[in-house]
C-alpha cells in the first residue's frame, strides 16, 4: 500500500477555495478503484494549513488517480492558491 500526505498551506484568504476543492478531490478520490482511504485534516493550531491523508493499494491504482480528470482539476485549484508539499510511504 501508498500513504501520500499532502500539506497544504493556503495563501491569504484563500482557505475556503482550497477547501472546497479539497472536499471535491476527496469526493472524486473516495469512489476510485483503489483507494482505501482519503481525509481531509485541519490544523489545530495554524488557520491557513490542511492535510490531506490518502492511501492506495497499490501504484497501478495511485497512477490512475494522478491521471484522472478530477485530480487535474482540483489539484489545479489547490496550486494556484496554496503551497504544497507532498510525502509518501509504501508499506
Amino acid at each position: 500500500m501508498i500513504r501520500l500526505n499532502c500539506f497544504i498551506r493556503v495563501k491569504d484568504d484563500r482557505y475556503e477555495v482550497v477547501l472546497d476543492a479539497a472536499r471535491g478531490l476527496t469526493e472524486a478520490s473516495l469512489l476510485q478503484d483503489g483507494c482505501v482511504a482519503y481525509d481531509i485534516f485541519t490544523s489545530a493550531t495554524r488557520p491557513d494549513i490542511l492535510m490531506i491523508c490518502e492511501t492506495w493499494r497499490d501504484r497501478a491504482a495511485l497512477d490512475a488517480h494522478s491521471a484522472s480528470a478530477e485530480f487535474e482539476r482540483y489539484v489545479g485549484i489547490m496550486r494556484d492558491n496554496a503551497e504544497m508539499k507532498l510525502e509518501s510511504f509504501e508499506f
